[in-house]
């Protein structure tokens, strides 16, 4: 079996809007905490609103994870460490190219339409790469970043389609 995998895996981080979010989230909680002390309906409306902050507060928690299998990529998106979805699946000749963001390779990308998806974790000091597809019709500029792993197993599969500046 001659099988290339790599995995990667990314939290997003915590902007001051989603702090932001958090804290008044948990702000409803403790008020629907104390009308829920109330009793009668009142107090059932309190429970409700406790209930659906409790549910809605982790998935506030995202993490986004690529994964490589034999020229296929997968972009997951797990919220609250526990609820997993892929949100694209790429196949390797789908993909134009794929190069660091800022990379002069991508200057013929700069002005077209298309679906931009942003996997990544959103730090000044990630480098993300930027992979460009043809997928069902429509091209997609999918901001990620990989792992030296995940860059060598690519470059192995699809070695014209990484481009090294």
């Amino acid at each position: 079996m001659n099988q290339s995998y790599a995995e990667a895996g990314v939290a997003r981080k915590n902007t001051a809007t989603i702090i932001a979010l958090k804290i008044l989230m948990i702000l409803v909680i403790i008020a629907g905490a104390f009308v829920m002390l109330t009793g009668g309906i009142i107090g059932i409306a309190g429970a409700v609103i406790v209930i659906v902050m409790v549910y809605l507060l982790p998935k506030l928690n995202v993490e986004y994870e690529y994964i490589f299998v034999d020229g296929q990529i997968d972009f997951d998106r797990i919220t609250g460490k526990s609820r997993r979805k892929t949100m694209l699946r790429i196949d390797m000749e789908e993909v134009e190219i794929i190069a660091i963001q800022g990379s002069h390779s991508l200057d013929p990308y700069k002005n077209i339409q298309c679906v931009k998806m942003d996997f990544t974790s959103g730090a000044k000091d990630a480098k993300p790469y930027i992979a460009i597809a043809n997928k069902n019709g429509k091209k997609y500029m999918i901001a990620f970043e990989p792992n030296e792993l995940m860059l060598t197993m690519i470059k192995q599969k699809s070695p014209r389609k990484l481009a090294q500046y």
